[in-house]
């Protein structure tokens, strides 16, 4: 199964902590962290792994190139302008084999076993699969809310009134391949805003973990993990 990392953010709640570098490649303990999402990936049996890139793309396939010193098989699909979390695979398709892929949002981090998402999901029959966290701070995210066979009732936008320990979109998700038909190729297309609430009651499933998440496009935690990326380092360590 193919991979598929959307690494075309900019940044632009981080400011000045990214000056020139698109927002996957800051540098934490000694690596960029797009570094650590390709050790966990490497870690857990994947190999083939298709980077979705956009502004300052060509920082992140100089750095990468083609995987070797990896052990890994990168392509890279370069947006000629912003396309959105859904757009960005779509645009990618020519890059994409087989009947389903893994895909992982480039800006933030969960320590997870990706392999029990695979498995739950093929399990399901869904079109979409959602790894969920739990974070102590759903406010900034908003919540996602399971119903009966672990199938996704009901996303929310950020609220005041998220409880502590509510479950949010962990950025790792299984999609199948029919879900390029629901992407429109001519605009910008976002997979949170648009084509997941789409799949609400008619195949979106969720998958709740404990692992460790982080989000660096949020400046407090990206600060955070800049002084304690244990958890990055122990997935490096395992790899």
């Amino acid at each position: 199964m193919h991979a598929v990392i959307l690494a075309g953010g900019l940044g632009t709640r981080l400011g000045p902590l990214v000056r020139d570098l698109p927002k996957p490649m800051v540098e934490i303990a000694g690596r960029p962290f797009l570094e650590y999402l390709l050790i966990q990936l490497r870690g857990q049996g994947y190999r083939k792994v298709v980077l979705c890139t956009g502004h300052l793309g060509e920082l992140v396939m100089t750095h990468f190139g083609r995987g070797e010193s990896m052990g890994l098989e990168l392509r890279y699909s370069q947006e000629p302008e912003a396309r959105g979390t859904a757009g960005a695979i779509k645009f990618a398709e020519p890059l994409l084999s087989g009947d389903r892929w893994l895909v992982m949002n480039g800006d933030s981090f969960f320590d997870i076993d990706i392999g029990l998402a695979v498995h739950s999901h093929v399990g399901s029959g869904a079109m979409a699969t959602i790894a969920l966290a739990r974070v102590d701070n759903a406010r900034r995210y908003g919540t996602v809310r399971l119903g009966e066979g672990e199938r996704i009732e009901e996303f929310s936008e950020k609220t005041a009134d998220a409880d502590a320990g509510s479950m949010i979109n962990g950025g790792i998700y299984v999609l199948e391949r029919t879900i390029l038909d629901l992407i429109a190729p001519d605009r910008p297309v976002s997979l949170e805003r648009e084509i997941f609430p789409s799949l609400v009651g008619h195949g979106l499933h969720g998958v709740a973990f404990q692992g460790a998440f982080v989000d660096i496009g949020v400046p407090e935690d990206y600060l955070r993990l800049h002084r304690s990326p244990g958890p990055l380092l122990r997935v490096a360590a395992r790899s």
